[in-house]
């Protein structure tokens, strides 16, 4: 196990630690939006957290598979009440940022919030498109980049990270892009931060 994987592990680890619950529990207010008139099929919750988006989906009849790096959240996340929607979700282990999914694997692959950091040739973000399936869905909403001073303040550098527009450039005619845009948040940014925008990419790999 390399010491970035390592370290990456136990940031999130101790992020999860940190606090009885990270998260709200509501699933995210663009999948719902987003994903609401899908025909269910087989979907991947990319940095699955405490699971509230892979339970919405699993509810809606999809087949889920929840990754995240974490076992603090995967282990609430499978702790959570499921009912009946228990069955159809798996959690997964996985550091999807140098582990790709299984390529046209998923009918939905949902990135929600998760820092793809950038790789030599976009690996990383190359990897999540690769997974989707002929017919599927590629969601990628992120926040929108703030100001360079904003940016600097908090010691986070953008350049560091895979946003939408590069998913889009990354698509040749295989896609179609449906939803491109930026609107606001649909629930208050999460406490300590400033994001009153999502960024959002909302794609059709063509059949």
């Amino acid at each position: 196990m390399d010491t970035e994987h390592t370290e990456r592990t136990e940031h999130w680890d101790d992020r999860y630690r940190s606090r009885a619950q990270v998260f709200s529990g509501n699933p995210n207010g663009v999948l719902v939006t987003e994903a609401a008139g899908l025909p269910p099929g087989r979907a991947l919750d990319v940095g699955c957290g405490e699971g509230a988006d892979a339970l919405w989906l699993a509810r809606r009849g999809w087949r889920v598979t929840g990754a995240d790096i974490s076992e603090v959240a995967l282990g609430r996340a499978a702790a959570s009440p499921a009912g009946e929607a228990g069955d159809r979700v798996t959690w997964t282990r996985a550091d999807l940022l140098t582990q790709p999914p299984p390529a046209g694997a998923f009918d939905l692959v949902s990135v929600h919030y998760f820092p793809v950091e950038r790789r030599a040739g976009h690996s990383a973000l190359r990897g999540l498109l690769d997974a989707v399936a002929p017919g599927g869905t590629f969601l990628f909403v992120t926040h929108t980049r703030a100001d360079p001073a904003e940016h600097r303040e908090e010691g986070f550098d953008p350049a560091r990270f895979s946003w939408p527009d590069d998913a889009v450039r990354l698509m040749g005619p295989a896609w179609h892009i449906l939803v491109d845009e930026t609107r606001p948040r649909t629930a208050p940014a999460p406490a300590g931060t400033r994001h009153s925008h999502d960024a959002v990419l909302r794609a059709l790999r063509l059949p």
